[in-house]
């Protein structure tokens, strides 16, 4: 089952929202290629996971604290958290076998959907009333 974009997950700033359909896309490309076994795009989906999450952390935070939200230093040290999450899944899957079981591929589809979805609605969404007061389109970079 993929992971789907829903209103409830948008935090009020088109950045942030946007980076965060996006991350989903990743993750069901990794879904994908767990289900079906297949290593390259696996490492390539987990790669890409990895780069842009560093990415979208960087923008995330600098909208924050420009957006005067008082807790950014808690919200860097979630996203590092993250960051230490996704390695060792990187880690797991460069240390498995050829062919993993499916029970194997569904832990770990499961482990990244949760990766987001729950940081998204226990820590992005404490942005959202601060995120209101402004556009949008607010971007400060």
């Amino acid at each position: 089952m993929s992971l789907v974009w829903r209103e409830q997950l948008s935090v009020g700033n088109d950045v942030i929202d946007s980076d965060h359909r996006y991350l989903i896309d990743i993750i069901n490309r990794v879904g994908q290629s767990l289900s079906t076994r297949n290593r390259r795009e696996l490492v390539a989906g987990l790669d890409s996971l990895s780069h842009y999450s560093q990415e979208h952390f960087a923008r995330e935070e600098k909208i924050a604290h420009a957006a005067g939200y008082e807790q950014v230093p808690h919200l860097g040290e979630t996203h590092q958290a993250l960051l230490n999450q996704l390695d060792q899944v990187r880690q797991e899957v460069g240390e498995m076998v050829q062919v993993w079981s499916s029970e194997t591929a569904e832990r770990l589809t499961r482990l990244l959907r949760n990766w987001l979805i729950d940081h998204v609605i226990k820590e992005d969404l404490l942005m959202k009333p601060v995120l209101q007061k402004l556009s949008p389109l607010f971007d400060p970079r």
